[in-house]
C-alpha cells in the first residue's frame, strides 16, 4: 500500500516538502530511532518496533485524521525528520511533535516545518491552539517551542516521564 491510499495533504514550504510516510523513509526512521537522539521520544528503540511505530504513523492518520508528516528536504529528497500532530491514547490533548534526524538539525528546519503543521492543523483540522510535551532537560526542543510562540503552561508526567506541557498560540489570529 502507498502513502497515496490514505488522504494525507501534502504541505510545501521553502525548503520542504511535509507528506505521507513511505517505504523509502524507513531506513532514516529506523536509523533516528535506534540512536541516543529518540531518548527523548522514548527510545533508543530496536529495529521491530521502529517498525510497528512507522506503520502506525499510517494508522494515526487513518484513526485520527491528522498526524505525523515526513519532511523531505525539496532540493535532495533526503527525508530529514517528521513533524506533526499527535494525539495517542493517554494524551490529554493533541500535541505538535517534531523529530529531527541526525545531520539535519540547527538549519532551520524544524521552525520551517513545525510552523506549516501547526497552521494547517489549526486552519484546516480543527487543532487550534495546541499543546507540545517537552522533556526538562531537552533544552533544544523547548528553544524551538519558544521560537514557534509557545510558552509553558504546566508540569506533568508523560508515560511516566517529566515533562514541561508547551501551549501554541492560536494560528486563527494571525
Amino acid at each position: 500500500m502507498s502513502a497515496t491510499a490514505l488522504p494525507i495533504p501534502v504541505l510545501e514550504t521553502g525548503r520542504l516538502i511535509l507528506r505521507g510516510p513511505e517505504e523509502r523513509d524507513f531506513e532514516a526512521f529506523a536509523s533516528f530511532g535506534a540512536s541516543e537522539r529518540a531518548r527523548w521520544v522514548g527510545g533508543p528503540y530496536p529495529r521491530f518496533r521502529s517498525w510497528g511505530a512507522f506503520l502506525g504513523a499510517f494508522g494515526h492518520w487513518a484513526l485520527r485524521g491528522f498526524g505525523m508528516w515526513m519532511l523531505e528536504c525539496r532540493i535532495t529528497g533526503t527525508t530529514a525528520g517528521r513533524i506533526g500532530m499527535i494525539a495517542h491514547d493517554g494524551w490529554a490533548e493533541p500535541e505538535l511533535g517534531w523529530h529531527i534526524y541526525e545531520g539535519f538539525e540547527g538549519r532551520g528546519l524544524a521552525f520551517e516545518g513545525a510552523q506549516a503543521a501547526r497552521d494547517f492543523a489549526g486552519r484546516h483540522q480543527g487543532l487550534d491552539r495546541v499543546i507540545s510535551y517537552i522533556d526538562p532537560a531537552n533544552t533544544r526542543s523547548a528553544r524551538l517551542a519558544e521560537r514557534l510562540g509557545a510558552r509553558p503552561e504546566s508540569d506533568g508526567t508523560l508515560l511516566g516521564q517529566p515533562v514541561t506541557i508547551w501551549r501554541h498560540p492560536s494560528v486563527k489570529a494571525t
